[in-house]
């Protein structure tokens, strides 16, 4: 039986027990919380698009201005420990919602597979799959913008490549560790960004 403290933080901690370190690193850099959606007051539907929040950079799939993303997008959410649960927008393969959820996660995350690449070979990020950025668009034709695939998983995220595991292990426990050690007291919950119109 694995001893509790040789568990990654992620299957010992709670979203909550997470320090700011270990809460930033479980973001796994795909941008799809990026994306602008749609929610339907009538029916609370979700429903996602390609255009991409104006600070997300396409190729990275990451905020261009991650520290003031709040005062530069008025409509970018908060993630929290407590909100969580109640985001119905996110992922399924968000980190954040695995981890509330009590799941694992995937190989593709760069916390398991030790490399911020894995998650864009397995085609989950929105890398190459924006097809509009909002400030370059009214927001009235946004609904013409409506796609599925951020809603769904690529066959190649569902199992990793033979060697992808053995060559990343190393890496792992030292991406692991930075996280940890980077940040032992502060607790604040990171800021993800979402239109619902």
């Amino acid at each position: 039986m694995t001893d509790a403290d040789d568990r990654p933080f992620w299957k010992r901690k709670t979203l909550a027990q997470m320090s700011k370190a270990e809460w930033e690193s479980l973001c796994d850099g795909c941008g799809r919380c990026c994306l602008n959606k749609i929610e339907y007051e009538d029916t609370g539907e979700i429903a996602y698009t390609d255009v991409g929040c104006r600070l997300l950079d396409g190729e990275t799939c990451r905020c261009r201005d991650y520290p003031n993303r709040n005062a530069r997008v008025k409509n970018c959410d908060r993630l929290t420990a407590r909100n969580i649960s109640r985001l119905n927008w996110l992922p399924s393969t968000c980190g954040y919602r695995l981890v509330d959820e009590g799941r694992d996660l995937y190989w593709w995350h760069p916390l398991v597979s030790g490399d911020p690449e894995t998650v864009h070979a397995a085609g989950i990020s929105v890398r190459g799959r924006v097809g509009l950025f909002e400030h370059r668009m009214g927001e009235e034709d946004l609904e013409d913008r409506i796609v599925d695939w951020p809603t769904k998983i690529p066959r190649r995220a569902l199992r990793p490549p033979r060697n992808a595991l053995s060559r990343s292990a190393p890496v792992k426990q030292s991406t692991q560790r930075q996280a940890a050690a980077e940040s032992k007291r502060s607790d604040r919950p990171a800021k993800r960004r979402s239109r619902k119109t």
